[in-house]
């Protein structure tokens, strides 16, 4: 049987593709794609979780917006992504509608009303997420597992210390990470090695769908303005590998580790501690990911754009 997800995001080049892979994959049912501000406002994000799924033909998953804002903190977004929080592609009118449940109540309700079969997969600022622990304390129990992109055990992105999803609400993301529920961080190590290559583009372009294009524009805007920020040839795609984690667990290596967030450092907010050996004698309970099957995971990212095509 196929694993439900619930995927809470901020699109988003790399959200883009999480969505995609997350509905193309048969071995996962995407139940429901709630947004937050992160990558852009609330606004643009889910405005653009609707783009993607109109062209990908997604139109049987319900969006629900969420939170418009960290929770206690304003907002940064990142200018990586552009103007819209999705540049490049020339985007159709969105026909794909969103739904008039607030996000934190639509996540509340889906895992309360499950039989403890249902996972998350956060691909942006935590807000969404800890604020449905806030609401119903009992969906930690509920979840099956939980998986998020963010953090690092080397370094950041945005600071020399910090991820930027961790950065951009590390009060949320604290919350998350001190709740006992199984959970998986797919962090900056590991994403960085899911690098969209001139040869990774070329075989989604060999596809020759109308889809198939869109991402290819998708990436190609990504390459320019990820290369002028980070000095990366080629852009990490970072998300779809959190998606990967359940789709295809064959593909990432993980290690157990006890994580905390940063919340008060003036050089360190955001940071993700990492403690792969037990040194501050807290139990290892987060697993975290340190290695990817690179050919394997764009074949699944391939062959799901195709399914979808």
């Amino acid at each position: 049987m196929p694993r439900k997800i619930i995927l809470d995001c901020d699109p988003g080049h790399d959200d883009a593709l999480a969505i995609l892979l997350a509905h193309g994959s048969p071995e996962l049912e995407l139940i429901g794609i709630t947004t937050v501000a992160g990558n852009q406002t609330l606004e643009k994000t889910t405005l653009n979780a609707r783009r993607v799924c109109t062209v990908a033909r997604i139109g049987d998953v319900p969006i629900a917006a969420g939170c418009a804002g960290p929770m206690v903190r304003e907002l940064v977004t990142a200018q990586v992504h552009g103007e819209s929080g999705l540049d490049g592609p020339v985007w159709p009118e969105p026909t794909v509608a969103v739904s008039e449940e607030h996000a934190v109540e639509f996540i509340v309700r889906n895992l309360m009303a499950s039989d403890g079969d249902v996972s998350l997969v956060a691909t942006g600022p935590l807000t969404n997420v800890a604020m449905a622990v806030r609401r119903e304390p009992r969906i930690v129990a509920k979840t099956a597992e939980i998986v998020l992109m963010g953090g690092a055990f080397t370094r950041g992105n945005i600071t020399p210390a910090a991820e930027f999803n961790i950065y951009v609400d590390p009060e949320a993301a604290s919350i998350v990470f001190e709740q006992p529920w199984t959970r998986t961080m797919v962090g900056l190590d590991l994403t960085h090695q899911a690098l969209a290559t001139p040869e990774v583009v070329a075989s989604i372009s060999d596809l020759g769908t109308e889809l198939s294009r869109v991402v290819v524009e998708l990436l190609e805007f990504f390459q320019g303005s990820y290369a002028s920020a980070s000095g990366f040839a080629d852009p990490p795609i970072h998300d779809p590998c959190a998606v990967a984690v359940l789709a295809y667990p064959g593909l990432i290596e993980a290690e157990p580790a006890y994580v905390a967030v940063e919340t008060v450092g003036a050089l360190t907010r955001g940071m993700t501690v990492t403690d792969f050996r037990g040194r501050l004698g807290q139990v290892l309970d987060t697993r975290v990911a340190v290695r990817l099957d690179v050919a394997g995971f764009w074949e699944k990212m391939v062959a799901a754009i195709g399914r979808l095509g």
